[in-house]
């Protein structure tokens, strides 16, 4: 346990940030998913779930949830997919 009052406050703003970012994280999943049973569906729905998961993986990847390389690979892969289905 922190014993230091500066310490006490790193630990609360950790516990804060972790929450925030595994929230950004959990959405960009749910869009993930959301876009991949679009595709299986086949209904043509998977582009407008596209667009709104690459704004989120983008959002992500800005506030320092996902690296880079890594939103830059999940938007890539996405659109390879759609493009597919269709």
């Amino acid at each position: 346990m922190a014993n230091v009052p500066s310490a006490e406050k790193r630990n609360r703003q950790r516990i804060r940030r972790r929450q925030r970012n595994l929230s950004h994280l959990t959405r960009v999943r749910t869009s993930i998913k959301k876009v991949r049973s679009e595709i299986e569906a086949g209904d043509g729905k998977a582009a407008e779930a596209l667009k709104a998961a690459v704004q989120l993986i983008d959002k992500a990847a800005q506030k320092g949830v996902l690296k880079k390389e890594t939103a830059s690979r999940k938007i890539s892969r996405l659109t390879k997919a759609v493009a597919a289905a269709k």
